[in-house]
Protein backbone atom coordinates (compact mmCIF):
# COMPACT_ATOMS: atom_id res chain seq x y z
CA UNK A 1 0.00 0.00 0.00
CA UNK A 2 1.69 3.50 -0.63
CA UNK A 3 -0.98 5.77 0.78
CA UNK A 4 -3.66 5.62 3.05
CA UNK A 5 -6.25 8.67 3.93
CA UNK A 6 -7.85 9.46 7.57
CA UNK A 7 -11.07 8.17 8.34
CA UNK A 8 -13.69 10.71 7.34
CA UNK A 9 -16.97 9.94 9.10
CA UNK A 10 -20.40 10.91 7.13
CA UNK A 11 -24.11 10.35 7.13
CA UNK A 12 -25.10 7.12 5.21
CA UNK A 13 -26.56 7.19 2.03
CA UNK A 14 -29.88 4.78 1.66
CA UNK A 15 -32.32 4.06 4.23
CA UNK A 16 -33.05 5.69 7.85
CA UNK A 17 -31.84 4.08 10.79
CA UNK A 18 -28.17 3.47 9.94
CA UNK A 19 -25.42 4.44 11.51
CA UNK A 20 -22.97 6.98 10.45
CA UNK A 21 -21.04 5.54 7.91
CA UNK A 22 -16.30 5.70 8.30
CA UNK A 23 -14.92 6.57 4.45
CA UNK A 24 -11.00 6.11 3.63
CA UNK A 25 -9.32 6.01 0.53
CA UNK A 26 -6.25 3.85 0.25
CA UNK A 27 -3.35 3.98 -3.09
CA UNK A 28 -2.12 0.69 -3.80
CA UNK A 29 0.40 -0.96 -6.42
CA UNK A 30 -0.19 -3.85 -7.76
CA UNK A 31 0.38 -6.74 -10.45
CA UNK A 32 -3.26 -8.11 -10.71
CA UNK A 33 -5.82 -6.26 -13.49
CA UNK A 34 -8.71 -4.79 -12.60
CA UNK A 35 -11.13 -7.43 -12.40
CA UNK A 36 -8.69 -9.70 -10.56
CA UNK A 37 -8.06 -6.59 -7.84
CA UNK A 38 -12.16 -6.43 -8.08
CA UNK A 39 -12.45 -9.64 -7.05
CA UNK A 40 -10.01 -9.95 -3.93
CA UNK A 41 -11.89 -6.56 -2.51
CA UNK A 42 -15.12 -8.34 -2.48
CA UNK A 43 -13.15 -11.17 -1.09
CA UNK A 44 -12.07 -8.92 1.85
CA UNK A 45 -15.73 -8.05 1.87
CA UNK A 46 -17.15 -11.30 2.43
CA UNK A 47 -14.15 -12.19 4.61
CA UNK A 48 -15.95 -9.45 6.75
CA UNK A 49 -18.89 -10.58 6.76
CA UNK A 50 -20.48 -8.72 4.05
CA UNK A 51 -23.76 -10.30 2.57
CA UNK A 52 -24.52 -8.42 -0.66
CA UNK A 53 -28.34 -10.17 -0.58
CA UNK A 54 -30.85 -7.09 0.64
CA UNK A 55 -31.99 -3.86 0.53
CA UNK A 56 -29.68 -1.31 -1.75
CA UNK A 57 -27.22 0.99 0.36
CA UNK A 58 -28.43 -1.10 3.25
CA UNK A 59 -26.09 -1.51 6.57
CA UNK A 60 -23.33 -3.61 5.90
CA UNK A 61 -20.08 -4.44 7.51
CA UNK A 62 -17.94 -3.47 4.82
CA UNK A 63 -17.95 -1.76 1.31
CA UNK A 64 -14.61 -1.82 -0.83
CA UNK A 65 -14.91 -0.05 -4.22
CA UNK A 66 -12.44 -0.08 -6.87
CA UNK A 67 -12.57 3.85 -7.52
CA UNK A 68 -10.06 4.40 -10.46
CA UNK A 69 -7.42 1.54 -12.24
CA UNK A 70 -4.36 4.33 -13.66
CA UNK A 71 -5.91 5.42 -16.68
CA UNK A 72 -8.11 2.55 -17.91
CA UNK A 73 -11.26 2.90 -18.44
CA UNK A 74 -13.47 -0.07 -18.03
CA UNK A 75 -17.45 -1.16 -18.55
CA UNK A 76 -18.11 -4.42 -18.88
CA UNK A 77 -21.01 -6.62 -16.59
CA UNK A 78 -19.86 -6.23 -12.88
CA UNK A 79 -17.02 -3.91 -13.46
CA UNK A 80 -16.55 -0.26 -14.33
CA UNK A 81 -13.30 2.13 -13.60
CA UNK A 82 -13.43 4.74 -12.79
CA UNK A 83 -16.34 4.66 -10.36
CA UNK A 84 -19.28 5.87 -12.42
CA UNK A 85 -20.55 8.37 -8.95
CA UNK A 86 -17.30 8.69 -8.03
CA UNK A 87 -17.55 12.38 -9.06
CA UNK A 88 -20.58 13.33 -7.64
CA UNK A 89 -19.61 11.45 -3.67
CA UNK A 90 -18.12 13.87 -1.54
CA UNK A 91 -17.35 11.23 1.13
CA UNK A 92 -15.68 9.30 -1.26
CA UNK A 93 -13.87 12.82 -3.47
CA UNK A 94 -12.67 14.02 0.30
CA UNK A 95 -10.49 11.19 1.66
CA UNK A 96 -9.47 10.42 -2.10
CA UNK A 97 -8.24 13.98 -2.42
CA UNK A 98 -5.92 13.92 1.28
CA UNK A 99 -4.34 11.00 -0.70
CA UNK A 100 -4.24 11.74 -4.12
CA UNK A 101 -5.49 15.32 -4.90
CA UNK A 102 -3.93 15.35 -8.45
CA UNK A 103 -4.59 12.01 -9.61
CA UNK A 104 -6.81 12.44 -12.73
CA UNK A 105 -9.70 10.80 -13.29
CA UNK A 106 -10.45 9.96 -16.89
CA UNK A 107 -12.97 11.44 -18.44
CA UNK A 108 -13.54 13.66 -15.47
CA UNK A 109 -10.39 15.69 -14.70
CA UNK A 110 -8.50 16.14 -11.78
CA UNK A 111 -9.34 14.71 -8.33
CA UNK A 112 -8.69 18.07 -6.33
CA UNK A 113 -11.35 19.66 -9.21
CA UNK A 114 -13.50 17.63 -8.56
CA UNK A 115 -13.93 17.97 -4.91
CA UNK A 116 -14.05 21.72 -5.68
CA UNK A 117 -16.62 21.34 -8.11
CA UNK A 118 -18.76 19.08 -5.95
CA UNK A 119 -18.42 21.63 -2.73
CA UNK A 120 -19.56 24.36 -4.69
CA UNK A 121 -22.34 23.41 -5.67
CA UNK A 122 -21.11 23.14 -9.45
CA UNK A 123 -22.77 20.25 -11.88
CA UNK A 124 -20.02 17.13 -12.25
CA UNK A 125 -18.82 16.69 -15.11
CA UNK A 126 -20.60 14.74 -18.15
Amino acid sequence: MRRVSRIIETEPIGPPGQRRYLNACCLVETTLGARALLDLLLSVEVGAGRVRAGERWGPRTLDLDLLVFGDEVTDEPGLIVPHPELHTRGFVLEPLALIASGMMVPGRGRVADLLRALEAGDSPAP
